[in-house]
């Protein structure tokens, strides 16, 4: 019998030495770790291997980080998939870290390259070498518990003594030499906020009257050097302020409450009467709650995961009311779901009767308490609505989920009103301006990927400086160079609908073609 020839193995080598000590020699240790691994890959030339020309060598880098050039354009090519086996002439030489080590490896199995030390028994193509493997991802795995545990250790002892341990910064304060000041301006401001509240006695209100008068959150500095700012006040951030125990010289940790060593802003007495009408405010909403006829407070959400709060409309002297995406409500468009907005009624009615048609024990239960006992939630899709039962009491643990998830079409029969989502509008042939920016949009993500791909140094980070972009937005259109040639060509000959915009090809966008088409509901 013939046997086939063996797959061709391309290997790169890296070197590395701690010290730049005879690095200026003719031949250093840089050349004598490349010398053993050439033998090694010649010594397998039987199993296809082939040494890739480029020199991965870092010399008077420590093996205690993975920012090194040469390692950084090694893994590069990795994700490239130009290099098939990374050869090393010690474990050492690639990393001393096991975490590192472990996200090494795990890098290397997500892009089917191997790793080989020439010197030592290991070896990832082969199961003895996966075992070795296995056995020091288990004391990586130790060292990060024990690491955490440390850590976790010394952060509620500082708690308990009442020391800052770090984190944001809150307002009111500023942080010298890693101890916390009172800021003066921003102390009145929060003493204002307080103040405020109980003149107003909303959070809605307080948050109006801030942007009202031109004030803005405190911008927050991030972990890459940039600075960011929210545009205006909002009622979930005013809230956690005003719970902020912090204001009045006290620290909570995993819910004990500790002297702080920081001064406080604010007299304790206002702190208690700001908490006491926090929870008069709470008893009301949930009285409110029980008498709006909104059923499905809470428990209703849009297909991306947003809740869908009530809201209404007046016209004439009648009342439409609504369940609307939280990402809608708050100008969110993009992050919003397929049906931003839907008819309570509607939607409603149709919750109710298929609760009681699986639920006969509850024929004689009033809607709202049927679904109070019985639902969980219910995810309003583009054409159906998902509606996922509680479990009956008694009942075994064991139930799937699958077993209690109901899912009925659904497609509102009111006509649209003007600023109401219903549903999906009918498909329209897509204008030429937006035709053009989504092809800009997919040229520039091709370029992106191809500047990455040409040049190893370059990354989503360079790109974004570069460009003037967010990192996080190049990230998001950077998928776009894997669409679909179909998709790419329907698009320029205008060959879809209107609502194919950027974001929502972007969004979670499948690897395979045909995914792809089936997911923007392109044949």
């Amino acid at each position: 019998m013939k046997c086939g020839a063996p797959k061709r193995q391309l290997c790169a080598i890296y070197t590395r030495k701690s010290t730049e000590h005879n690095l200026d020699l003719a031949f250093n240790s840089l050349d004598a770790q490349r010398e053993a691994c050439e033998a090694y890959i010649k010594s397998q030339a039987h199993e296809g291997w082939s040494l890739v020309k480029d020199r991965f060598d870092d010399g008077g880098l420590s093996g205690a980080s993975l920012e090194r050039p040469a390692l950084q354009d090694l893994l590069n090519r990795v994700r490239a998939r130009q290099v098939d086996v990374i050869v090393v002439y010690k474990v050492d030489r690639l990393t001393r870290s096991l975490a590192d080590f472990a996200k090494l490896v795990e890098l290397f199995d997500e892009n089917d390259a191997s790793f080989v030390s020439v010197t030592q028994s290991f070896n990832t193509t082969s199961s003895m070498g996966r075992l070795t493997l296995n056995v020091l991802l288990s004391f990586a795995q130790f060292e990060r518990e024990v690491i955490g545990e440390r850590v976790r250790d010394k952060i509620a002892a500082s708690k308990r003594k009442g020391l800052w341990v770090g984190g944001p910064v809150p307002l009111g304060y500023c942080s010298v030499h890693k101890k916390l000041e009172v800021a003066a301006e921003e102390a009145d401001l929060v003493r204002k906020i307080f103040n405020n509240y109980l003149r107003l006695g909303s959070i809605g209100a307080l948050a109006a009257s801030l942007n009202a008068d031109g004030q803005r959150p405190r911008p927050r500095l991030l972990a890459n050097g940039k600075t960011t700012q929210a545009t205006c006040y909002r009622v979930g951030p005013l809230a956690h302020l005003l719970k902020n125990r912090f204001y009045i010289g006290e620290v909570v940790y995993r819910g004990e409450v500790h002297p702080g060593g920081h001064e406080p802003i604010l007299e304790r007495s206002l702190f208690e009467a700001v908490q006491q009408r926090l929870k008069d405010q709470a008893v009301e909403r949930k009285l409110a709650r029980f008498r709006s006829p909104h059923l499905l407070t809470g428990r209703l959400f849009d297909d991306l995961g947003n809740p869908m709060s009530p809201t209404h409309a007046n016209k004439k002297g009648v009342r439409y009311r609504y369940y609307t995406s939280h990402a809608l409500l708050q100008g969110r468009k993009v992050d919003a779901g397929t049906v931003a907005r839907v008819a309570a009624a509607e939607v409603e009615g149709s919750i109710v009767a298929v609760l009681r048609s699986a639920e006969l024990s509850y024929a004689e239960t009033s809607d709202r308490d049927l679904i109070g006992s019985s639902l969980d939630r219910a995810i309003v899709r583009r054409d159906r609505i998902e509606i996922r039962r509680k479990p009956n009491e008694g009942s075994d643990n064991g139930v799937s989920p699958m077993d209690l998830t109901i899912s009925i079409p659904f497609k509102p029969t009111q006509p649209p009103r003007k600023g109401v989502a219903h549903s999906p509008a009918p498909k329209q042939e897509m204008d030429e301006a937006a035709r053009q920016g989504l092809l800009r949009a997919i040229a520039r993500s091709k370029a992106w990927i191809e500047a990455i791909a040409a040049d190893p140094n370059t990354d989503f980070a360079a790109i974004a400086e570069k460009e003037d972009l967010a990192e996080r937005h190049v990230r998001f259109l950077a998928p776009l160079a894997y669409l679909s040639p179909h998709i790419i060509e329907a698009i320029a000959d205008g060959r879809v609908s209107a609502d194919l915009t950027v974001s929502r090809l972007a969004r979670k966008l499948p690897v395979s073609w045909t995914e792809q088409a089936a997911a923007i509901g392109f044949a």
